[in-house]
């Protein structure tokens, strides 16, 4: 199966083509461009053209737009899953939870284009303002540059991808080399819901050729970046005075305070740590227990770590599959090692089968440990005991991270505190860090990023604010 770069509105043949590999089988699944600066500079070259049909396009065509993308992929969603589930090895049932998701972004994002407004300027407030009318609108900035990760292949993308469209910019999308079929789907899907050509682009390729020109090309005005903090700094560094929104990494932490009942909570922190492979930002990857907790938890949390199926992700009833890599596979198993020679203990896991990492419980790891204190993308997580909340609130903010913390406990004084505390972008009280809606701000601060998303706030991001005062006298 050979795909083509999606330009100006076109299926543009390629100079060159690369092997995408099944993740779970290692099988050849497409053969995917690898876009050349020529095609690149073709797809800018359009976006910054249809910029101009975007900028005065009427709200309600906006929307009209992404309310047909989203009833197009509602009607094909399980073509839209199994896709995700072959590029991705995300199991099919989580795959099919992410074209949910998804689907409900680019609603949210048909919704938001027709709210966006600006305020009135009470100007005769100060001396000199008598007889005056001021006002500001939201205007589009222009091409948007969206560079995605492998891990959400379409929700993710449509958080970059809505907002753009409904505040009327145009759009050229870098997608993960290993995911790039989910956002070819999309541009199908776009170009049947009416999109204007060139408003919407896709190259495929090489990560450092691409991202290069987009970062650096003085026609982008707005780089959305997420991936890795490396990459993301390297970004921002060469942006210029383009606007930047960054989501980066996390090493996501849970608190677990005396008096909570593990049993309410234990399904919810094994798929908050083993879901997709362990492979999400907000992944449950650092537990603290209450001391007085602690055995009982590890206790059940094992328990039920050990029921998760393993296989193919094609199967609806596989709970884990493979990581999108064998380095990744090399890069746990050596980062497993290293716990364990300082002293931690493997309560379950541990090994691999192919490119599957068994989900793995560590237990009594150091904090300066790389499976504790980096961002580990596997399944993979600790359970380290705590004795007061303030020492479990120390433990989580020691990290170049903070995007999203939990905490379970039945003190309010406990959670106002910890909500107050946490140096984190989101704080969840009584639920893990991986609870996430398409609709809420969402993001970090340290090494986890800058910006927001969620679309409302991602539309703000993307627009541009413009004062205008009428003076009557």
């Amino acid at each position: 199966m050979k795909k083509n770069l999606f330009i100006n509105g076109e299926w543009v043949h390629a100079e060159r083509y690369s092997p995408l590999l099944s993740p779970y089988s290692g099988e050849v699944i497409a053969e995917v461009p690898a876009a050349t600066l020529t095609e690149v500079e073709m797809a800018l070259t359009a976006a910054y053209e249809a910029r101009k049909t975007m900028a005065v396009m009427p709200s309600y065509q906006r929307a009209r737009i992404l309310e047909n993308l989203a009833a197009l992929l509602e009607q094909r969603s399980d073509e839209a899953a199994e896709i995700i589930a072959l590029e991705a090895a995300k199991p099919l049932s989580t795959a099919k939870g992410e074209v949910d998701r998804t689907i409900q972004t680019y609603k949210f994002s048909a919704e938001e284009a027709k709210r966006i407004h600006g305020e009135t300027i009470p100007v005769d407030a100060a001396p000199g303002g008598e007889g005056r009318v001021a006002y500001t609108v939201r205007e589009p900035i222009g091409v948007i540059a969206a560079i995605t990760p492998f891990n959400f292949p379409m929700n993710l993308v449509a958080h970059k991808v809505g907002p753009a469209l409904a505040s009327g910019n145009s759009v050229v999308l870098k997608p993960a080399a290993q995911t790039p079929l989910s956002s070819l789907f999309l541009a199908e899907l776009l170009q049947e819901a009416g999109l204007p050509a060139g408003a919407f682009n896709v190259v495929t390729g090489s990560g450092k050729l691409i991202g290069e020109k987009l970062v650096t090309d003085e026609r982008i005005q707005k780089i959305s970046f997420t991936g890795s903090p490396s990459v993301g700094i390297g970004i921002r560094n060469k942006a210029g005075l383009k606007k930047v929104t960054l989501e980066l990494g996390s090493n996501a932490a849970v608190i677990i305070d005396k008096g909570v009942d593990i049993d309410k909570i234990i399904s919810r922190c094994v798929s908050g740590a083993f879901a997709f492979q362990g492979q999400v930002c907000i992944s449950v990857q650092r537990v603290y227990v209450h001391e007085e907790l602690y055995e009982t938890f590890v206790e059940k949390f094992v328990a039920a770590t050990q029921k998760l199926k393993l296989g193919d992700p094609l199967d609806p009833m596989t709970d884990v599959s493979a990581l999108i890599s064998s380095r990744d596979i090399e890069r746990s198993l050596e980062w497993i090692e290293e716990a364990k020679q300082k002293g931690a203990i493997v309560a379950t896991g541990g090994k691999s089968e192919g490119n599957i990492l068994h989900p793995t419980v560590l237990l009594e790891v150091e904090p300066s440990q790389k499976v504790s204190c980096q961002e580990v993308f596997a399944p993979i997580v600790l359970i380290n005991k705590f004795s007061t909340v303030d020492q479990a609130i120390e433990l989580v903010n020691d990290s170049r991270y903070g995007l999203q913390a939990g905490i379970y406990t039945e003190n309010i004084h406990t959670a106002l505190m910890a909500s107050q505390k946490l140096h984190v972008g989101g704080v969840m009280v009584n639920d893990i860090p991986t609870f996430r809606l398409d609709h809420m701000p969402y993001g970090g601060v340290k090494e986890s990023g800058i910006g927001r998303e969620g679309v409302k706030y991602a539309i703000e991001e993307m627009t541009e604010q413009k004062l205008v005062i009428f003076n009557q006298n």
